[in-house]
């Protein structure tokens, strides 16, 4: 019996994969019954929101560790852009390590915290550290966990929203899948505004699921060629999806491939010097029309130097010609930001079949305990403050 990934149940749970490859597949079940929370909590999420949007003075700081900070990085410019306001990413490690500089504009503030188990030590102060260090803070809890801390901790607190993912994308694979692009959507619908988060799970999902049943064969023939080093290319909010790409290549390795992330202008800028013949380049096509020329511009420099089929391009709009151009359809007219969620399945996938190829173990890539899936053994210190 195969799952929707095209993946052997016996072959996946043989070789240390059955929940990865799992958790990656059930991704567009799991955005559409995220989109039916949201629904059924819309007039609890508006009497929260609402208000903190009518004060133009509010910062949005958007939080997580890891994989969780990243997903702040890919919703922090288009929010920006939507709200018209300040938005910033900030890793909950950064804040737990330096929060005079992070908070130091006392200013009315809604922090977002992005945390799968909600138990991460750093996830954790950092929302205790917002309320030391600000005057007025308002807590989005967004995460997977009923028992974590964090959920406890702002279930029933004042001046806090709190919105639990479905329970199955408390993912129990060792790299976060599932439950970043549920946060993520989350997030997107409840600050963005989306009208019909119905409608957009939909659309997703529909993309996602075609991808999923078709690209297996294409991912597992990039992880069959050698490839030592894999570089994750993206503009706005796409470089934070390069990041997360990054990560998770990294982390499902074990550390085995070398990992780089960029953005188009910026990667001639040096970084352009780790390409080799051993190097894979994944460029993530922008919608924006005006973006989207630097970023062909790049691909069509760079296929002029690589040797064929090592410049892989993902794109929504259909207009690619090249072989290496995977197209992924039903999505036209969405923004960045909403094409980032199935163009982070790919990514997924290119990890599951680089992980399997090099004999690895996805569901845990470190038997050895080198990296937890929660951190551990992070001690938090007290603040001085004035210091």
């Amino acid at each position: 019996m195969t799952d929707s990934s095209g993946y052997s149940q016996t072959d996946v749970k043989e070789r240390g994969a059955e929940w990865t490859a799992r958790e990656i597949s059930q991704q567009p079940s799991m955005w559409r019954r995220t989109a039916e929370i949201l629904e059924g909590r819309s007039s609890e999420i508006k009497s929260f929101i609402q208000p903190l949007m009518s004060r133009r003075e509010l910062r949005i700081v958007l939080a997580g560790a890891g994989t969780s900070a990243f997903a702040g990085e890919i919703l922090a410019p288009a929010l920006t852009r939507h709200l018209r306001r300040r938005v910033d990413a900030v890793a909950t490690t950064d804040i737990v390590s330096n929060p005079a500089e992070c908070f130091a504009e006392d200013v009315p503030t809604l922090l977002v915290s992005f945390a799968r188990s909600g138990n991460s030590p750093e996830s954790i102060a950092a929302t205790d550290l917002a309320g030391r260090y600000l005057s007025e803070c308002h807590q989005l809890i967004i995460t997977c966990a009923e028992d974590g801390r964090l959920y406890r901790d702002h279930a029933d607190a004042e001046n806090s929203l709190v919105m639990l993912m479905p329970p199955e994308t408390n993912d129990r694979g060792f790299a976060m899948t599932s439950s970043f692009t549920s946060m993520m959507l989350t997030a997107w619908a409840v600050l963005g505004g989306t009208e019909d988060v119905t409608g957009l799970a939909a659309r997703l999902s529909a993309a996602a699921e075609g991808m999923i049943s078709e690209d297996r064969e294409r991912t597992d023939s990039l992880a069959a060629r050698g490839y030592e080093r894999v570089v994750y290319i993206g503009s706005g909010s796409l470089k934070g999806l390069a990041h997360e790409s990054s990560l998770k290549l990294l982390e499902l390795t074990a550390g085995h491939i070398v990992t780089y992330f960029e953005s188009p202008l910026g990667f001639r800028h040096g970084p352009k010097s780790i390409l080799n013949d051993k190097t894979l380049v994944v460029v993530y096509l922008s919608a924006d029309p005006y973006t989207r020329k630097y970023d062909l511009d790049l691909v069509a420099e760079i296929r002029n130097t690589m040797s064929s089929g090592s410049v892989v391009v993902l794109d929504t709009l259909g207009t690619g010609e090249h072989p290496d151009t995977w197209t992924i359809e039903g999505l036209e007219g969405l923004q960045d930001v909403e094409i980032a969620l199935p163009y982070v399945v790919a990514a997924q996938m290119i990890g599951l079949s680089f992980s399997l190829a090099l004999g690895y173990t996805p569901d845990n890539p470190f038997p050895g305990g080198e990296v937890n899936r929660v951190v551990e053994g992070v001690t938090i210190y007290s603040p001085v403050r004035g210091a």
